[in-house]
């Protein structure tokens, strides 16, 4: 059986025939925010329903990161290789320093508490870049249900003055993030109210001098399903969650091909060795797969 659906010549480049999609672990409720670690040589992930954080190595496999977790969402790693998450259940988002102790990097905007801050980046200037639908708090499920004080925003921290900004205020809920390897494009998902026909889609914007931002045209609509977390491989190209598994669009919007998965997919991450395997949370379960492109290690500005 092939995972892999070409639908452009280049996609088979990027992709091993004899590698298979790998389950590495399942009895999850609704995983998403893989990280990898290298230097731990571990993927860390949340199991949001389930209030927790877990570890998955190739030696040990699953093992318990932290537990309660307020619900921790998003995960991604800054330029000192510290844990930054996003938390539904506190409405923050955090760092975890290396003698793990946390860190609150933003929790208000203009006095008023976030909605749910769901996916983050860490650009080369420090700076953290991070969506805040009201995917947490519409509901008990993911978080704890609660009243809505903002607009569903992203937002940007100031790593000098630890400043929050709203830099795109126009979605209808943000979701996954991520810059090109060079930062001159910003890709951000919108994946709509819960129980709406908003437009799902995601966007790109140029990234300027003084990390200001231009366009927001609609890159790419993806189908089935919507578009979740998203990751940048070395060439650019932009590996998204999909209803049916990933898909790889090219930088001009084009999808390239697909690996299928059988659980909808909510994020991905590069991680192993070279960092050419592509770990994917899948509703239940997380899947592994061996790409022949690795991910892109960002430029710094």
């Amino acid at each position: 059986m092939s995972f892999f659906e070409a639908e452009d010549a280049v996609f088979s480049t990027f992709v091993l025939g004899n590698a298979p999609l790998k389950k590495l672990a399942d009895g999850f409720d609704w995983v998403e925010g893989p990280v990898w670690f290298g230097d731990h040589d571990c993927l860390l992930f949340s199991d949001i329903p389930n209030n927790r954080i877990l570890r998955w190595s190739p030696a040990l496999g699953i093992s318990t990161f932290r537990e309660p977790a307020n619900f921790s969402n998003g995960n991604t790693r800054d330029r000192e290789g510290r844990l930054v998450t996003c938390e539904h259940g506190t409405r923050r988002v955090t760092r975890t320093e290396h003698d793990g102790s946390i860190t609150v990097i933003a929790d208000r905007y203009e006095g008023k508490r976030l909605n749910s801050p769901n996916d983050v980046v860490v650009a080369s200037d420090g700076a953290v870049w991070f969506t805040d639908p009201h995917y947490g708090i519409a509901s008990d499920y993911e978080g704890t249900r609660a009243e809505q004080e903002l607009p569903c925003n992203v937002y940007r921290v100031d790593p000098l003055s630890g400043k929050i900004r709203a830099v795109l205020t126009d979605f209808q809920c943000p979701n996954g993030l991520a810059f090109s390897p060079d930062e001159t494009r910003l890709y951000v998902a919108d994946t709509g109210r819960i129980f709406s026909d908003d437009p799902r889609h995601i966007r790109v914007f140029d990234v300027g001098e003084g990390w200001s931002l231009a366009g927001g045209d609609v890159f790419h609509v993806v189908s089935p399903g919507c578009a979740d977390g998203m990751r940048v491989d070395a060439a650019g190209n932009l590996w998204t969650s999909a209803g049916d598994g990933v898909h790889c669009i090219a930088p001009d919007g084009r999808r390239l091909g697909k690996i299928l998965v059988p659980e909808t997919v909510s994020n991905i991450c590069f991680g192993g060795r070279h960092g050419h395997r592509l770990f994917i949370t899948a509703t239940t379960s997380l899947y592994a797969v061996s790409l022949a492109i690795r991910g892109a290690v960002r430029t710094t500005r």
